[in-house]
Order: C-alpha cells, then structure tokens, then sequence
C-alpha cells in the first residue's frame, strides 16, 4: 500500500520531519541535545506503566514544559512522560508545524472507532526502527491540562494515531508490540546492529 501524505508523517512521530542530512547543524546539535535526554530501547521504564497524576502544581507544569521543548527541539511530534524518565501519566503533542503543542495528563481513550488504519510509525525511543501498526482512525480521549482542569479530545488521522501511541506508552507499550511478528524480528536485529555499531565507535 502507497503511503498516503499523512501516514508519512505518521511515522515521524519522534523521527526527523526533515533528513538530518538537510538539517543546519545548530538544529542537527540541538536535536541530538535533545534525543540525550530521551530513553532508549532497553531501558525498563520504557515498559514500566505510568502512574496517574494527583498533584496539579508547578512542578507538573514545569515537567509539561520541558517535555514540549525536548520534543520540539528532537523535531518530535509526541513525547511521553516515561521516555524522559518520569513515571507520570502525561503526555505532549503536536502535529502540525504551526500549532501549539498540546499536553495531556491522566489521558483515557473514552471511545474508539470501528474504522482502522494501517501505517508506519517511528519513536524516539527505538532510533532508526519504522513498523506498521493498525489504529483506530477516530478517538475521544479524555483527560487534565496541567492546572486539572478537564478536557476532551476529539482526535481523528494523524493526531488520533499520535495520542494513541503516546498512551501506550504510557502504559508501556510500545509499537513493537503492536506490529506483525516479522516486523518486530526485523525491527530488533536493526536495533541489535545498530547497538553493536555504537558499541564499537
């Protein structure tokens, strides 16, 4: 199946918009200051369920506020608490350049479509590693802003897809979980070399 404009995107969710290759070094420099603070393959938080917020301060403010400028300076379009090592049930987002980016705590998913989509999608956490994954296309999420005041979310395509794979992680799950076997044998042997790669400098 040819991918469409957005599932293009889709897959970008903690991935370059751009090729680094195309990228200023000062964005190349700070978008791998950014990618240091962000847990990688491996790390057992990563599969660690995140616990719901119960202190609406400034602290969890400024947890929101660091998330987005991590997210945005890795050219990000979601980040979730646990991928900076913060067992907090929050998450950031935005998927389109010029919007704001929105933050979600103690996130639900209230209701899911019947309709779903297959597309690829990327994650900070696992460089280098695209696999297809189905989601639903439509979602209503419920959930806190950082002064816990409530919100619903209304989300369909791209920023349905995004939410949805922010709360898995969340709950610890990650796409690898959620893709075809063979995909996910794949996925790892590109992970194992690449960590072989580093290994040796």
């Amino acid at each position: 199946m040819s991918e469409t404009a957005e599932e293009h995107e889709a897959h970008e969710e903690l991935e370059p918009e751009v090729e680094v290759e195309e990228l200023d070094p000062e964005v190349v420099a700070q978008r791998d200051a950014a990618l240091s603070h962000v847990r990688k393959f491996g790390d057992p938080i990563l599969k660690t369920k995140a616990r719901p917020v119960k202190e609406f301060d400034e602290a969890l403010r400024a947890e929101i506020e660091r998330m987005s400028g991590l997210m945005n300076d890795a050219l990000g379009i979601g980040l979730a608490a646990n991928q900076v090592g913060v067992l907090n049930r929050v998450l950031v987002y935005r998927v389109h350049g010029q919007a704001p980016t929105a933050a979600l705590v103690n996130p639900e998913i209230e209701w899911r479509s019947s309709e779903e989509e297959i597309a690829e999608e990327g994650c900070l956490s696992l460089p280098h590693v695209h696999v297809e994954v189905e989601r639903p296309v439509h979602v209503r999420v419920s959930a806190r802003d950082g002064f816990g005041d409530p919100i619903v979310v209304e989300a369909s395509g791209l920023e349905a897809r995004v939410i949805q794979h922010e709360i898995d992680h969340l709950d610890g799950v990650l796409i690898l979980n959620r893709t075809s076997r063979e995909q996910r044998k794949e996925a790892m042997r590109a992970l194992r070399e690449r960590q072989a790669t580093l290994a040796t400098g």
